[in-house]
């Protein structure tokens, strides 16, 4: 076993980890000002059609400014970014998309990096983040990361640059072939406060800062009927996920996702940040990247930071950011 596997075995031990809302039983944990001030400022909210799906579509600021467009991580949603891209949108028109299969985007048959890519492109197209003379710069989490490194290495010359937050290039043996697959829906939990219970952050980690965690795992839920002999009377609702649950047994592998060769090939400038504690982000990694991406590239790690460094240190990756787009 691997220091890194006794590290995850650790965590899943630990209950606020596995169930980090649980002792607020639905009610909402306190949230500081700062979190409430960038909630007041709502993103518009609008779809857009790609290969035959509807794709969620959040947009902050005017048009017109120059364009950032946020991606989120596996299972996550656009609103992820709904307490971080209103820091932005003072000087910049932001975007955020839900990928097929998550948010409120609709679910594939099937599902491949080239449509994530697609996807992408055109929430930045229908958000008019190209409207301005400069070009958009890329801001991507984990999974959304693999897209963002195969957009930069395609057509990164539309690109100004992309800012990777905890993902890197894996050496080959350490290819990534996505989560353990499923083989059941999603439960649907008779109560709001049964299903937030249930929420919990992968790969496996706590995090300081549970109005983060509930806002986004609020989001990521929605109203359905019980299933018969479980909600006492007939139609009774209850809660489930919105993520398609099958998603990576429909996910086509047949490319390596975040490769070294397309961080040599990127046709834009790359950053990479990332939280010093994520069981992702290991020397391995970092150094794997550092080898294939140019030289110069900003590497910039968050302390106090796990995987899931805009829940865990938002004003960090916030102040993070806005100092590589200010070098970038």
């Amino acid at each position: 076993m691997t220091d890194i596997d006794a590290e995850r075995d650790r965590r899943l031990k630990d209950p606020l980890v596995t169930s980090p809302l649980g002792a607020y039983a639905g009610a909402l944990p306190p949230r500081p000002d700062w979190f409430e001030h960038a909630l007041a400022q709502p993103p518009e909210r609008s779809r857009v059609r790609v290969a035959g799906a509807e794709i969620e579509l959040l947009t902050w600021g005017e048009r017109g400014r120059p364009g950032l467009l946020f991606l989120h991580g596996n299972g996550a949603h656009a609103d992820w970014w709904s307490f971080i891209a209103p820091f932005f949108a003072g000087a910049f028109r932001c975007a955020a998309i839900s990928w097929s299969g998550m948010g409120r985007s609709d679910w594939r048959e099937r599902y491949a990096i080239d449509i994530f890519k697609a996807e992408a492109w055109a929430g930045a197209e229908a958000a008019g983040l190209f409207d301005s003379r400069e070009k958009p710069v890329v801001i991507a989490h984990s999974f959304g990361a693999a897209t963002a490194t195969s957009m930069a290495a395609s057509d990164g010359g539309r690109l100004r640059a992309a800012i990777i937050v905890d993902s890197g290039a894996r050496p080959p043996e350490r290819q990534w072939r996505g989560p353990p697959q499923r083989s059941q829906p999603n439960r649907v939990y008779p109560t709001l406060a049964e299903a937030l219970a249930r929420f919990r952050l992968m790969p496996p980690q706590g995090c300081p800062n549970a109005f983060a965690v509930d806002y986004i795992a609020r989001e990521a839920l929605h109203p359905a009927p019980l299933p018969e002999g479980e909600g006492g009377e007939a139609g009774a609702m209850g809660w489930t996920w919105r993520f398609d649950p099958f998603i990576w047994s429909k996910m086509d592998f047949s490319r390596a996702w975040e490769s070294g060769e397309e961080l040599a090939r990127a046709q834009c400038r790359l950053a990479f940040v990332w939280g010093e504690q994520s069981l992702l982000m290991t020397p391995d990694v970092i150094d794997y990247s550092r080898a294939h991406a140019a030289f110069g590239t900003p590497f910039v790690p968050i302390p106090q930071a796990d995987h899931h460094v805009l829940l865990d240190q938002p004003l960090a990756l916030v102040a993070a950011l806005r100092a590589l787009l200010a070098m970038l």
